[in-house]
């Protein structure tokens, strides 16, 4: 199992806290990535395939990372939304997922980095062709010497472009004097239009539209073949049915659509206005079928052929489902007197009403006591046009008498019955008086707890009683149910959990529905809503050493009632301190002089009012912040022995000084995959620093496994928080420049001059032209390398160096390594301009006597682009590379590089670059080497 061993290696260290960069890589399956100016990087990717943009981030402490986009269609919900980690991954992207995507990380440092690429998705639907003829030449013969337009359509990314065919001949603008090719001038581009003028014999035949974005993203061409023919006609159809189908609910409905024309044989669909069609409808051929048909289902269907000849074929019918529904009445008493109530001698008018479908069909009759009443000079009964909706009918009574008095019944029917009669009752006596609305003592104002259930009641009398509608009358609100109105028929509001937002007057009001049509009554209802003290903090953890002060503070953010009465402070339930509030404050302090081991645990302050507490928690505690890995460490420990490899673990420790001095870190570390923690203790001399980088070196660790590590801080207290870090297992060293820091690569001091750090996207405009990079060697404009600078005041044969950190193979064996290992040592060079002079890769080897080795040289103008080398290196102790430029006879001679790596084993298949001497150099057989030079030479005679 893994054994950890303390090895402290001197590496340079890397900045302690640093502010967040960002960098976008991709990978999953591009088509093609490339810069748009110099600020935008655009990825291209073909639809369905998968997109994975990995955001690399370095600073300390680690940024978070948030994934967001835009400019995408409204129907892709991923702008509502973000992905919090490194990779964002789409399978199956769709063409609406395209647009920018924003990376952004933050760590509390200086301004977030955000960097963005736009994603291309590119895709080509099927062809379309449809077919027109020319505007005013419709005759009964439809293409019988006509002039024929087919129009071919598709849609693409990028803009396609299209091609026609005539059987097996290729159709071109010019190529026959019957045939125009062109495109319409408001979608050009978009189209390719095919006239055919005045139709010839041989024009009758097979037309192919090929669609194609030029293979882009391995997208393959598209066609369609369009059969044009003497009996080539646009659709025509004809419905069955009639027009409006009114049925009654719960009937099964046919709806019948035949084709009486069209070539090639038109395509039947049936639309809805409903949006889509009824989920249990049934479409077979022209038929459709609608089960057991409700209300909802009414509306208008229409029956549409297509053939992509001429214009599509529609042919609608409406379906009506009777219903009845909302039977109301009001009692309207003699217009030209004042006095309200009903009185002998007076006109009297009862109004009924009904909304019905469809309303032609709608009756009305009226029955006294039961029998039926006709129209009478003195009993006049009228009925509203049935165009207007709902239905009306009224009866006037004229000069009222005794006898009048009793029950008048309202019947409603539809004549095409089916539907059941709605009858309303309506009693006229000397008891019928128009309606009034008190509020009950003791009832307004009404006073609530926050989530109780209230009752606002208004009293209402008169006889019939009326339906009461309540709203809110202070302001502008909606009622509890969201509506603005609400009714009752007992005049009670009730609400169910009651919040202090519903404080306020509530206004009863009295209906004309089902009661006197007379001016509304109303009444106020108050409302008040007590809550508990809203207060802050809800919680917060106090972290604080022994023997420190400790102040804590609950602040009054709100109540109702404001006048609140005490409060208390408590310590695990122990009271600590009570009292009442100031009257000119609004917070209530407690302070512990001198913590101790005993102040340690979880404080409240419970602030209360009529209404109940509000409650502030604090959580007193010695446990140090966690520490904070720093991620930025560019390579592992590799070491000589084939199966282990070591890495070094770097931290700094988040607010050390806010609690006790932290003596010691446990470290745990488990084997991926595995249950068992192994653990050991790193002490801790003198007090740490903020910011202060700490290093351990985890060594023994197996290949190619990960672990998972663990660090908690520990004090008098005991342990503090831990944080937790994979740690895996890459074998390779990569470096791209990206950070200022270089990967802990140095500067040659002993030179005559230094490597510069470039991006394209800074390049200053006076800079030498017909030499250096472009762009990284990726592409991208904003990403950085390594050139020299061979402008004045520099000179032929001036050299720069940059020198590799150590990279670690010491030996467990004090007598050396009998059989070294190999490592692959590569970087991408540019060498572009006509006074290049010489790269040069050398090894340099700790604790030997003897100069650097040359593994690699090139020289010369390599042309502009960048070019991979690769070259197997065996080192028998720790080392460094040393990269060195040569400068040329002049200024065009900037020579760049990037993208550095250095892998475990023999490099596979090396570009044909290496020198004879570099070879000669890099050999760790020396005789075989001699020989192998020996014959490369001769080779070269």
């Amino acid at each position: 199992m893994t054994r950890m061993l303390t090895h402290f290696v001197l590496f340079p260290p890397p900045s302690q806290t640093a502010p967040p960069t960002v960098r976008i890589i991709h990978s999953g399956h591009a088509c093609n990535v490339e810069e748009e100016r110099h600020t935008e990087r655009v990825y291209t990717i073909r639809e369905g395939e998968t997109l994975e943009l990995t955001c690399l981030v370095t600073g300390h402490p680690r940024p978070q990372i948030r994934w967001t986009k835009t400019a995408g269609s409204v129907s892709d919900r991923f702008q509502d939304s973000s992905v919090f980690n490194e990779t964002l991954h789409i399978a199956k992207i769709q063409r609406t997922q395209g647009g920018r995507y924003y990376c952004k990380a933050e760590n509390g440092l200086g301004s977030p980095a955000i960097k963005s690429i736009r994603v291309d998705v590119y895709y080509l639907d099927d062809p379309v062709v449809t077919v027109h003829q020319s505007i005013g030449e419709a005759k009964e013969q439809f293409y019988y010497e006509r002039t024929v337009f087919l129009r071919c359509v598709a849609n693409s990314n990028p803009p396609v472009r299209y091609s026609w065919h005539r059987g097996r001949e290729v159709l071109t603008q010019g190529s026959d004097k019957g045939v125009e090719i062109y495109e319409p001038f408001f979608t050009q581009g978009e189209t390719k239009i095919l006239k055919l003028k005045n139709l010839r014999p041989q024009d009758y035949a097979n037309y192919s539209c090929i669609a194609s974005v030029r293979n882009v993203c391995g997208i393959p061409d598209r066609s369609v073949i369009f059969r044009l023919t003497n009996k080539t006609a646009s659709p025509s159809i004809k419905l069955l049915v009639e027009d409006p189908i009114v049925v009654n609910p719960g009937q099964t409905v046919s709806l019948v659509c035949i084709t009486t024309g069209g070539e090639p044989p038109p395509i039947l669909t049936w639309v809805s206005t409903n949006d889509s069609l009824p989920q249990r409808s049934v479409v077979k051929g022209g038929t459709l079928t609608l089960p057991a048909i409700t209300s909802d289902e009414a509306g208008v269907y229409s029956c549409v052929a297509s053939n992509n000849v001429g214009n599509p074929a529609k042919k609608s019918t409406t379906i009506v489902v009777r219903a009845l529904k909302k039977g109301r009445f009001w009692i309207t008493p003699d217009p030209y007197h004042n006095d309200d109530h009903i009185q002998i001698g007076r006109e009297v008018k009862i109004s009924c009403q009904v909304e019905a479908t469809p309303p032609e069909e709608l009756t009305f009759s009226w029955l006294k006591n039961g029998r039926a009443l006709r129209s009478s000079e003195r009993m006049v009964i009228t009925q509203t046009d049935p165009d207007i909706s709902p239905g009306t009918t009224n009866l006037d009574i004229i000069d009222l008498k005794f006898t009048d008095f009793g029950t008048y019944t309202c019947v409603a029917a539809l004549k095409g019955g089916g539907i059941p009669e709605i009858s309303i009752d309506v009693n006229i006596s000397s008891t019928t008086v128009p309606p009034n609305l008190t509020v009950p003592r003791g009832k307004s104002p009404l006073v609530a707890r926050e989530g109780d259930t209230v009752e606002l009641e208004c009293l209402v009398s008169g006889k019939p009683k009326p339906i009461i509608l309540w709203s809110r009358a202070d302001k502008e609100a909606p009622m509890p149910d969201g509506s603005m109105q609400m009714e009752s028929y007992d005049g009670v509001l009730r609400i169910v959990n009651v919040s202090r937002e519903m404080t306020g007057s509530y206004r009863c009001q009295t209906s004309q529905y089902n009661g006197f049509n007379v001016k509304p009554r109303e009444a106020i209802v108050e409302l008040i809503v007590q809550y508990p003290p809203t207060v802050e903090p809800v919680f917060m953890e106090m972290r604080q050493g022994l023997g420190r002060p400790v102040v804590m503070t609950c602040r009054v953010l709100r109540a109702h009632p404001s006048r609140v009465l005490r409060f208390e402070w408590l310590l695990s339930n122990r009271l600590l301190h009570a009292g009442a509030f100031d009257a000119q404050r609004d917070e209530t302090e407690y302070t512990i002089r001198s913590l101790n081991r005993d102040g340690w645990g979880e404080y409240t302050c419970n602030v209360i009012n009529e209404a109940g507490a509000g409650k502030c928690t604090f959580q007193v505690t010695g446990k140090a912040y966690p520490p904070e890995f720093y991620y930025d460490t560019y390579n592992p420990l590799w070491q000589n022995r084939p199966r282990v490899y070591g890495f070094k673990l770097q931290w700094t420790q988040m607010n050390p000084n806010a609690v006790d001095r932290i003596v010691a870190y446990r470290l745990g570390i488990r084997q991926m995959g595995l249950q068992r923690w192994w653990e050991q203790e790193i002490p801790v001399d003198g007090t740490i620093n903020k910011g202060e980088l700490m290093t351990h070196n985890l060594t023994e660790l197996i290949k190619p496994e990960s672990y998972e590590v663990r660090l908690t801080p520990i004090t008098r207290f005991g342990e503090g928080d831990s944080a937790i870090r994979i740690v895996t297992y890459s074998g390779e060293f990569h470096c791209s420049f990206e950070e200022e820091p270089i990967c802990m690569f140095t500067q040659d001091k002993n030179d005559d001059f230094d490597w510069t750090r470039h991006s394209a996207a800074t390049r200053d405009t006076k800079y030498t032209p017909n030499t250096g990079p472009s762009g990284d060697r990726s592409g991208s404009k904003q990403g950085f390398y390594m050139y020299i600078e061979t402008s004045r005041p520099r000179k032929e044969g001036d050299q720069a160096r940059l020198i590799s950190p150590f990279f670690n193979v010491a030996p467990k064996n004090p007598y050396g390594i009998t059989n070294p290992p190999a490592y692959c040592f590569g970087f991408f060079y540019h060498m572009y301009g006509k006074h290049i002079g010489t790269l040069n890769a050398f090894l340099k080897q700790k604790g030997q006597t003897a100069s650097e080795g040359l593994v690699w040289s090139l020289s010369g103008n390599q042309g502009d682009r960048w070019k991979q080398a690769k070259v197997s290196i065996h080192p028998t102790s720790s080392f460094q590379v040393v990269l060195q430029g040569v400068r040329g006879p002049g200024i065009e001679g900037d020579i760049a590089i990037d993208d550095i790596t250095l892998e475990e084993g023999e490099c596979r298949d090396p570009p044909p670059n290496l020198s004879a001497k570099a070879l000669s150099t890099s050999c760790h057989i020396w005789l075989l080497c001699v020989t192998l030079v020996l014959t490369l030479l001769e080779g070269q005679r």
